[in-house]
């Protein structure tokens, strides 16, 4: 590895670094909590705009829906959607925890005083998931279609003929063109904003607070786990409700001329499903939700974490051997 001559070469190269690990980590999460993520989204489509009562429950709970889904489209189906939820996680994630680190190595989070500061982790949480959800919106737009379409006997929402990721991209682009595959990201932007502040914010704050207590050795592997451990909780409750129209408004058919046929935006979406399924509508999905957020966030922040340090060892021992 060589070792930058410059400042702006060491910074360029440090912000390609965040962004291949923050996206390489999230990855490695992604493959394992996928099935939970088609569960969660059936489930958050199951009775829409419906009253409680007034529609065919397939799903009754994360596990009855994992049985009943592998029962009925067969086991593969429990990785619907796998491919473009790589990528997403690969891009999105990539560029918001990329994009997040490279505001903490600039100090941005800290205070005059040199000290970490919540309201600015939360700040920088925020624009980092802001960015991040507008360059996935594409890949989490298919992911949507593909892990809804279902056997018409548990089949749940507005489905989707695509075949595969690229079959999906191609029949978007050629019906709504590149506008087309950004359809539906204001609720993104709005559901990984909020995600992503909660999860940054409380990840580095409960962090920070577990290495002062000095309950681990410094730098231990068990204070990021008990960290991210926390930072899922308050992920699943604050995002829940923005991750149910962000879904929505993904999955919805659109008409002719390209408008939404059942949401005309976040505004809208959020109004009709509180109107109709009341309160407990913006939190379908929740567990499913919470098992996939707690494993996803604890294995991808872990992993972030400690390849992050393996690097920065890595670094200082070249930086070492060539002074």
């Amino acid at each position: 590895m060589l070792i930058p001559n410059t400042n702006k070469e060491a910074m360029a190269s440090r912000g390609v670094f965040e962004f291949l690990i923050g996206g390489l980590a999230t990855c490695g999460a992604g493959f394992f909590t996928n099935p939970l993520e088609v569960v969660k989204t059936r489930m958050q489509l199951q009775g829409e705009l419906r009253a409680h009562g007034q529609y065919a429950v397939h799903y009754r709970n994360a596990f009855h829906a994992l049985v009943t889904i592998a029962k009925n489209d067969g086991l593969l189906a429990l990785q619907s959607g796998l491919v473009p939820a790589l990528w997403y996680q690969f891009f999105m994630n990539g560029t918001r925890l990329g994009a997040y680190q490279v505001q903490v190595n600039m100090g941005l989070t800290k205070n005059s005083n040199g000290q970490h500061s919540f309201l600015r982790s939360v700040a920088a949480g925020a624009f980092a998931g802001c960015i991040g959800a507008i360059v996935g919106s594409p890949l989490y737009m298919v992911k949507t279609h593909l892990q809804s379409k279902a056997n018409k006997e548990i089949a749940v929402g507005h489905q989707h003929p695509h075949e595969s990721m690229s079959h999906a991209i191609k029949s978007i682009y050629k019906d709504h063109g590149t506008f087309g595959l950004w359809r539906g990201v204001s609720g993104a932007m709005v559901r990984v904003t909020v995600g992503s502040a909660s999860q940054l914010s409380t990840f580095s704050f409960s962090k920070n607070f577990i290495q002062e207590t000095k309950i681990f050795t410094p730098n231990s592997f068990l204070s990021t786990l008990s960290a991210s451990m926390v930072s899922g909780i308050f992920v699943t409750l604050f995002m829940t409700p923005f991750d149910v129209v962000s879904t929505r408004l993904y999955n919805q058919p659109f008409t002719q001329s390209g408008h939404g046929a059942i949401y005309s935006g976040v505004t809208d979406c959020f109004l009709k499903i509180f109107r109709s399924e009341g309160l407990w509508g913006f939190y379908k999905g929740w567990f499913p939700s919470y098992l996939r957020i707690g494993p996803h966030t604890t294995i991808s922040l872990v992993l972030w974490d400690e390849i992050r340090k393996l690097y920065n060892t890595r670094t200082a021992k070249l930086v070492s051997t060539e002074t």
